[in-house]
């Protein structure tokens, strides 16, 4: 019998796949509210070398309000490579705090949009707080799941996404919306941990959980024929940097074709 891979989940299990996520999410999104707030209630933010606000090294720290800085626990910083022009729109696949739909926002500028996705209402109401702090206008962010995006068709010129798609329970449904609500020659420029090609799921798995960015995680061969299954062209995924034993973050680019 072959080993069952990370897009043949059963319902059952990828509904509490995602509720272990959402869980995780809402949390660190309460955490957040609570050390800006003062609260004394919160448990203390994670701080890591490989995940989070660390990887931000440039001037997005004084770009955005700080809470959407504590909020990051992503694996890269997609608006660093997603080549972003002023008119464009934007969409981040798991928006969180919002910190990347802000600095979208910055870059495509008044004439451009940049929306924000997320299943966890905590999150949302922490980014559209965020959003207001930081007087952005040219922003939305919306309530859904990234396997099923709510926007129409050929809509956004640019999908962004920061740590996320590895988290989904069911990759090809995410790739195959993506495809679907970027307009004709779009792109991706998306930050995500990636295994090493020999790794099997088990192996993956015992190096960390779903939640955590790590078990869920596609490999490189995996990542690049799910994309270009779809239709996508020009499709490269770079490591970037280790984050577990043959884990890596990495960048993920590909065009839709015109």
């Amino acid at each position: 019998m072959t080993e069952k891979t990370a897009t043949e989940k059963t319902a059952t299990e990828k509904t509490a796949i995602t509720e272990q996520v959402r869980e995780r999410y809402a949390e660190q999104a309460l955490q957040v509210t609570d050390v800006s707030s003062g609260s004394c209630c919160g448990t203390p933010l994670e701080t890591s070398d490989v995940f989070g606000s660390v990887l931000y090294t440039g001037a997005e720290h004084t770009e955005v309000p700080d809470e959407a800085m504590l909020a990051s626990i992503g694996c890269g910083n997609p608006t660093a490579v997603a080549d972003l022009r002023p008119g464009e729109s934007v969409l981040d696949l798991g928006s969180g705090g919002g910190i990347d739909v802000l600095l979208s926002a910055r870059r495509v500028g008044p004439t451009g949009f940049a929306y924000g996705l997320d299943m966890t209402d905590e999150m949302l109401a922490l980014a559209r707080a965020n959003a207001a702090k930081a007087g952005a206008t040219n922003v939305e962010f919306l309530k859904g799941f990234i396997e099923e995006i709510p926007l129409a068709d050929a809509t956004v010129n640019v999908i962004i996404s920061n740590c996320v798609i590895n988290l989904s329970a069911d990759k090809n449904a995410v790739v195959r919306e993506m495809f679907r609500v970027l307009t004709p020659g779009g792109r991706l420029g998306l930050a995500d941990v990636v295994a090493e090609n020999q790794l099997t799921e088990s192996e993956r798995i015992e190096r960390g959980s779903y939640a955590g960015c790590i078990a869920g995680a596609l490999s490189d061969a995996e990542y690049r024929v799910a994309l270009a299954a779809t239709g996508f062209t020009d499709v490269s995924v770079e490591f970037t940097h280790e984050v577990a034993p043959q884990m890596h973050g990495a960048i993920i680019k590909a065009v839709k074709p015109s």
